[in-house]
């Protein structure tokens, strides 16, 4: 009783309203491919212009937390990321679906989501002033390291060969530069112009994904699209609390390096999942499971995605900083209703503060209850006709293009995107590499040149990146990274600069 007591507002029934419809919204939301938790927290801000502070915060909050889960659905079911911070999730959780196995796919994302949620929400209760102290320790050499610590991953992302990995990347960190640079406001790469305003991540991240399978399916033809039988399995949930239980490394992992990635201001929730997808991976006693539908690579990922959301909050409550879009449009929500988060968003306003908090606890065991539900039904959706699937995938994905910026030139560009990936795939070559070098590009390239424009006003370029506890200690995380995935192919028999057989998409 005196846990329910100190959740206090939490549980009044108009509050406690708003928070089952934005934590069962913002699954359906999560699922839809193109919107994005920013996306969702924005459409619902006219929402709360009518309702007071604490309740405002309240339906955001739940709408932010459950609709990174919700991302999983499609990621797991169509093979197609709700938001980049589910990239990871599509590399096992699809094979998963694939092998009739999609229910218990998404009985283990939901249940590892809550854990990582609660886990990251705990963080933000419980050590709030210490967690700013340390966000505002990372500038931007260490932001720009961090990046790089990203880049290094691509070589083992689902590819035949580290060559192939980095070769992608390299495509997605070239595509990252189309567009106008941010800094200096120079053209770059634009030979059309539905390429003007660059490469937006959402309608590369649908086209990439979604658009090879609408095109397999349509070479198959009606006559071969109906000769591969998928089932659904019955999976009790019992069985998948215990699954999570013994994969505890995997998740504990997750947790952890979700919670450190979303209290970074400037990185967001983006790479959460792959950073911690490829450290499990590296760690695991089942590494060559990883790719195939091993569901630890699917418990890694989904825990550190949820993770992020509570340290994300952190430099935006206490420092007024946004340190990611969706926080950034959260700030949006305070102002609104004239509540300055800051040093003193606890002392004048602390019953917002703390109603807002404990809800976010309160949601993620709503989105689990809500997730664990609908999995069994949703699963059946891989039951679908292969031809009804296609047209239905990629209706999904122009309606998701076009949603960004109702732009017809986003979805020119997704079309585009996907086509060239359709036939990169027939070559070995996959997505997942390409779009985190897209992601991760615009970052590392404008902390570096924010970083050589501090250093040239104080010291050396040279200096500033590579000197500093913080910075040698990113440098040798990138270097132990890349040796790593060099010996773990030569350690499988494998030739790390021969090309390699590349799995294609199913």
């Amino acid at each position: 009783m005196e846990f329910i007591g100190y959740l206090g507002d939490v549980f009044t029934p108009f509050n406690f309203g708003l928070l089952m419809i934005g934590t069962f919204g913002g699954l359906i939301l999560g699922a839809t491919p193109g919107l994005s938790p920013t996306m969702t927290v924005a459409l619902l801000i006219p929402f709360t212009f009518r309702l007071e502070a604490t309740e405002g915060l309240i339906l955001l909050g739940a709408a932010y937390t459950s609709t990174v889960a919700g991302g999983a659905v499609s990621a797991i079911l169509l093979n197609i990321p709700g938001a980049p911070a589910n990239i990871a999730t599509t590399l096992d959780g699809y094979k998963m679906a694939k092998n009739g196995h999609g229910a218990r796919a998404l009985q283990l994302s939901f249940l590892s989501s809550a854990a990582g949620g609660v886990f990251g929400v705990l963080l933000l209760i419980f050590l709030t002033p210490i967690l700013a102290r340390w966000a505002l320790a990372f500038g931007p050499s260490h932001i720009f390291w961090l990046a790089i610590l990203g880049i290094t991953v691509i070589g083992t992302l689902e590819a035949g060969s580290v060559v192939k990995g980095l070769l992608s990347g390299c495509i997605g960190l070239w595509l990252s530069t189309i567009g106008f640079d941010d800094i200096m406001g120079e053209q770059r790469f634009i030979f059309h112009s539905s390429l003007s305003g660059g490469i937006n991540v959402i309608p590369a991240l649908i086209g990439l994904f979604a658009i090879p399978q609408v095109i397999s399916i349509f070479a198959k033809g009606r006559a071969d699209s109906g000769t591969e039988i998928l089932s659904v399995e019955r999976h009790p949930i019992s069985e998948a609390v215990r699954e999570v239980a013994r994969r505890y490394r995997a998740l504990s992992l997750g947790a952890v390096v979700g919670s450190i990635v979303g209290l970074i201001p400037g990185i967001g929730g983006q790479i959460a999942g792959i950073v911690a997808y490829d450290q499990s991976k590296k760690i695991s006693r089942e590494k060559e499971k990883y790719g195939t539908g091993h569901s630890e690579g699917l418990i890694a990922a989904e825990s550190a995605n949820n993770a992020m959301v509570g340290p994300s909050l952190v430099p935006l409550l206490t420092l007024s900083i946004p340190g990611s879009p969706t926080a950034a449009v959260l700030l949006g929500g305070l102002l609104i209703h004239g509540i300055f988060p800051g040093s003193d968003l606890f002392e004048n306003h602390p019953a917002v503060a703390w109603t807002f908090i404990n809800s976010m606890l309160v949601g993620q065991i709503l989105m689990c209850i809500f997730g664990l539900y609908i999995a069994a039904l949703a699963a059946r959706v891989v039951l679908a006709p292969p031809s009804f699937m296609a047209a239905a995938v990629l209706g999904l994905a122009v309606f998701g293009s076009y949603s960004v910026y109702n732009s017809m030139d986003d979805v020119y560009v997704m079309l585009m995107l996907g086509t060239a990936m359709y036939f990169l795939e027939k070559f070995g070559f996959s997505a997942a590499p390409l779009v985190l070098g897209l992601i991760l590009g615009p970052i590392a390239e404008a902390n570096f040149i924010q970083g050589s424009l501090i250093a040239n006003a104080t010291s050396s370029v040279v200096e500033y990146f590579l000197t500093g506890a913080l910075n040698l200690c990113l440098i040798s995380m990138v270097a132990v990274s890349l040796l790593y995935s060099v010996w773990s192919e030569i350690a499988n028999g494998r030739n790390p600069v021969a090309s390699g057989n590349g799995r294609a998409r199913p």
